[in-house]
Protein backbone atom coordinates (compact mmCIF):
# COMPACT_ATOMS: atom_id res chain seq x y z
CA UNK A 1 0.00 0.00 0.00
CA UNK A 2 1.50 3.63 -1.20
CA UNK A 3 1.02 6.36 1.87
CA UNK A 4 1.73 9.80 -0.16
CA UNK A 5 3.25 11.39 3.55
CA UNK A 6 6.54 13.39 3.39
CA UNK A 7 9.72 11.95 5.21
CA UNK A 8 10.44 12.72 8.27
CA UNK A 9 6.90 13.47 9.53
CA UNK A 10 5.32 12.17 12.97
CA UNK A 11 3.12 10.22 10.22
CA UNK A 12 6.08 8.85 8.03
CA UNK A 13 7.50 7.38 11.36
CA UNK A 14 4.98 5.99 12.37
CA UNK A 15 4.13 4.01 9.35
CA UNK A 16 7.56 2.98 9.48
CA UNK A 17 8.19 1.43 13.29
CA UNK A 18 7.78 -1.86 13.84
CA UNK A 19 9.43 -2.66 9.97
CA UNK A 20 12.29 -3.56 8.72
CA UNK A 21 12.62 -1.06 5.88
CA UNK A 22 14.74 -0.51 2.78
CA UNK A 23 17.18 1.72 3.82
CA UNK A 24 18.67 -0.42 6.34
CA UNK A 25 18.41 -3.81 4.27
CA UNK A 26 22.30 -3.61 3.53
CA UNK A 27 22.44 -4.70 7.72
CA UNK A 28 19.94 -8.29 7.19
CA UNK A 29 21.51 -8.73 3.71
CA UNK A 30 25.33 -8.51 4.64
CA UNK A 31 26.69 -12.40 5.69
CA UNK A 32 24.41 -13.94 3.11
CA UNK A 33 24.06 -17.45 3.73
CA UNK A 34 26.04 -17.34 6.85
CA UNK A 35 24.47 -16.09 10.44
CA UNK A 36 23.30 -12.78 11.06
CA UNK A 37 26.17 -9.97 12.38
CA UNK A 38 25.78 -7.64 15.12
CA UNK A 39 24.52 -5.20 12.68
CA UNK A 40 21.45 -6.94 11.98
CA UNK A 41 20.68 -8.67 15.46
CA UNK A 42 20.71 -4.83 17.24
CA UNK A 43 18.40 -3.97 13.99
CA UNK A 44 16.31 -6.88 14.64
CA UNK A 45 16.19 -6.01 18.55
CA UNK A 46 15.30 -2.78 17.70
CA UNK A 47 12.08 -3.57 15.58
CA UNK A 48 11.49 -6.32 18.27
CA UNK A 49 10.76 -3.40 20.85
CA UNK A 50 9.12 -1.19 18.48
CA UNK A 51 6.66 -4.25 18.03
CA UNK A 52 6.02 -5.40 21.41
CA UNK A 53 5.81 -0.87 22.25
CA UNK A 54 4.07 -0.30 19.90
CA UNK A 55 6.34 2.76 19.70
CA UNK A 56 9.01 3.89 17.21
CA UNK A 57 12.64 4.20 18.26
CA UNK A 58 13.76 7.58 19.06
CA UNK A 59 17.02 9.05 17.74
CA UNK A 60 18.24 12.78 17.10
CA UNK A 61 21.73 11.33 15.86
CA UNK A 62 22.49 13.16 12.95
CA UNK A 63 26.12 14.62 11.38
CA UNK A 64 27.18 17.11 9.09
CA UNK A 65 26.91 14.40 6.17
CA UNK A 66 23.20 14.00 6.78
CA UNK A 67 22.21 17.46 7.10
CA UNK A 68 24.32 17.88 3.81
CA UNK A 69 21.93 15.36 2.20
CA UNK A 70 18.85 16.87 3.32
CA UNK A 71 19.66 20.45 2.51
CA UNK A 72 20.63 19.22 -0.92
CA UNK A 73 18.43 16.60 -1.49
CA UNK A 74 16.00 19.19 -2.92
CA UNK A 75 18.70 21.03 -5.34
CA UNK A 76 19.44 17.63 -6.84
CA UNK A 77 15.82 16.74 -7.83
CA UNK A 78 15.21 19.93 -9.18
CA UNK A 79 18.65 19.53 -10.90
CA UNK A 80 17.01 16.24 -12.37
CA UNK A 81 13.83 17.42 -13.49
CA UNK A 82 15.44 19.86 -15.73
CA UNK A 83 18.05 18.01 -17.71
CA UNK A 84 15.76 15.08 -17.98
CA UNK A 85 12.30 17.04 -18.41
CA UNK A 86 10.15 15.15 -16.02
CA UNK A 87 8.82 15.79 -12.77
CA UNK A 88 9.29 14.40 -9.20
CA UNK A 89 6.66 13.11 -7.13
CA UNK A 90 6.44 12.21 -3.82
CA UNK A 91 8.08 9.21 -2.93
CA UNK A 92 6.00 8.33 0.52
CA UNK A 93 5.92 5.42 2.27
CA UNK A 94 5.72 1.93 0.53
CA UNK A 95 3.76 -0.66 3.53
CA UNK A 96 3.50 -4.31 2.42
CA UNK A 97 3.02 -4.67 6.34
CA UNK A 98 6.15 -6.38 6.67
CA UNK A 99 8.66 -4.42 5.15
CA UNK A 100 8.60 -1.22 3.89
CA UNK A 101 10.74 1.90 1.77
CA UNK A 102 10.61 5.64 1.42
CA UNK A 103 12.42 6.09 -2.22
CA UNK A 104 13.56 9.79 -2.43
CA UNK A 105 10.68 10.16 -5.46
CA UNK A 106 8.84 9.04 -8.27
CA UNK A 107 8.42 9.34 -11.61
CA UNK A 108 5.55 8.71 -13.83
CA UNK A 109 4.38 5.30 -13.20
CA UNK A 110 7.43 3.31 -14.03
CA UNK A 111 10.22 5.13 -12.09
CA UNK A 112 11.59 5.80 -9.11
CA UNK A 113 14.98 7.49 -7.81
CA UNK A 114 17.18 7.63 -4.99
CA UNK A 115 19.12 10.61 -4.21
CA UNK A 116 22.92 10.37 -2.52
CA UNK A 117 24.37 13.82 -2.05
CA UNK A 118 28.51 13.76 -1.66
CA UNK A 119 31.27 15.16 -1.15
CA UNK A 120 33.65 15.80 -4.02
CA UNK A 121 35.95 13.04 -3.61
CA UNK A 122 32.99 10.55 -3.79
CA UNK A 123 31.18 12.23 -6.29
CA UNK A 124 34.36 12.01 -9.11
CA UNK A 125 34.58 8.12 -7.77
CA UNK A 126 30.90 7.89 -9.04
CA UNK A 127 31.64 9.42 -12.08
CA UNK A 128 35.02 7.82 -12.91
CA UNK A 129 33.59 4.48 -11.95
CA UNK A 130 30.38 4.99 -13.99
CA UNK A 131 28.62 3.38 -11.33
CA UNK A 132 27.31 3.28 -7.90
CA UNK A 133 28.44 2.31 -4.85
CA UNK A 134 28.23 -1.51 -4.37
CA UNK A 135 27.13 -0.31 -0.49
CA UNK A 136 24.23 0.88 -2.12
CA UNK A 137 23.05 -2.19 -3.77
CA UNK A 138 20.75 -3.80 -1.36
CA UNK A 139 18.81 -0.37 -1.12
CA UNK A 140 18.60 -0.12 -5.02
CA UNK A 141 17.28 -3.36 -5.16
CA UNK A 142 14.84 -3.24 -2.60
CA UNK A 143 13.22 0.31 -3.16
CA UNK A 144 12.88 -1.75 -7.26
CA UNK A 145 11.10 -4.86 -5.94
CA UNK A 146 9.38 -3.03 -2.68
CA UNK A 147 7.67 -0.84 -5.44
CA UNK A 148 6.80 -2.39 -8.15
CA UNK A 149 8.30 0.19 -10.77
CA UNK A 150 10.28 -0.65 -13.62
CA UNK A 151 14.09 1.14 -13.09
CA UNK A 152 15.23 3.42 -10.69
CA UNK A 153 18.19 6.13 -10.96
CA UNK A 154 20.75 6.51 -8.54
CA UNK A 155 21.54 10.38 -7.81
CA UNK A 156 24.88 11.33 -7.23
CA UNK A 157 25.18 15.26 -6.31
CA UNK A 158 27.65 17.17 -5.26
CA UNK A 159 27.00 21.22 -5.08
CA UNK A 160 31.25 21.89 -4.94
CA UNK A 161 31.51 20.21 -8.84
CA UNK A 162 31.46 22.47 -12.33
CA UNK A 163 28.02 24.02 -13.35
CA UNK A 164 26.20 20.90 -15.53
CA UNK A 165 28.80 18.26 -13.78
CA UNK A 166 26.86 18.40 -10.00
CA UNK A 167 24.64 15.39 -10.98
CA UNK A 168 25.67 11.90 -11.54
CA UNK A 169 22.42 9.51 -12.94
CA UNK A 170 22.92 6.07 -13.46
CA UNK A 171 19.67 3.80 -14.07
CA UNK A 172 19.46 0.58 -12.48
CA UNK A 173 16.33 -1.64 -14.37
CA UNK A 174 14.44 -3.86 -12.76
CA UNK A 175 15.07 -6.87 -15.19
CA UNK A 176 18.78 -6.94 -13.80
CA UNK A 177 18.11 -7.61 -10.11
CA UNK A 178 15.77 -11.01 -10.81
CA UNK A 179 18.70 -12.71 -8.46
CA UNK A 180 18.71 -9.98 -5.60
CA UNK A 181 15.13 -10.17 -5.65
CA UNK A 182 14.96 -13.92 -4.36
CA UNK A 183 18.06 -13.42 -2.36
CA UNK A 184 16.16 -10.79 -0.26
CA UNK A 185 13.19 -12.80 -0.32
CA UNK A 186 15.40 -16.11 1.29
CA UNK A 187 16.75 -13.43 3.77
CA UNK A 188 14.18 -11.30 5.15
CA UNK A 189 12.19 -14.54 6.04
CA UNK A 190 15.16 -15.48 8.24
CA UNK A 191 15.52 -12.15 9.57
CA UNK A 192 11.56 -12.29 10.37
CA UNK A 193 12.13 -15.17 12.15
CA UNK A 194 15.17 -13.62 13.90
CA UNK A 195 12.61 -10.66 14.88
CA UNK A 196 9.85 -13.23 16.84
CA UNK A 197 13.07 -14.84 18.36
CA UNK A 198 14.13 -11.70 19.76
CA UNK A 199 10.78 -10.74 20.76
CA UNK A 200 10.26 -13.81 23.17
CA UNK A 201 13.68 -13.20 24.87
CA UNK A 202 12.26 -9.60 25.79
CA UNK A 203 9.19 -10.59 27.15
CA UNK A 204 10.40 -14.06 28.53
CA UNK A 205 14.08 -13.94 29.87
CA UNK A 206 14.41 -12.82 33.86
CA UNK A 207 15.12 -9.08 34.06
CA UNK A 208 16.66 -9.83 37.98
CA UNK A 209 19.64 -12.08 38.82
CA UNK A 210 19.48 -10.59 43.19
CA UNK A 211 17.74 -12.63 45.30
CA UNK A 212 14.82 -10.67 46.69
CA UNK A 213 15.75 -12.35 50.09
CA UNK A 214 18.91 -11.54 50.34
CA UNK A 215 17.93 -7.62 50.53
CA UNK A 216 15.87 -8.22 53.31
Amino acid sequence: MFHDVEQNTEEWYQLRAGKPTSSSISKIMANFGKAFGEPAKKYAAEIAVSQITGLRPESNFTNDHMQRGHDEEPLARMDYENQYFCEVTNGGFFDLGYIGCSPDGLVGTDGVIEIKSAIPSIHFARVNKQSFDAGYKWQLAANLKLTGREWIDFISYCAAFPEGKKLYVYRCEKVDFKTEFEMIDERLAEFLKLIEETKEIILTKHYSIINRESLQ
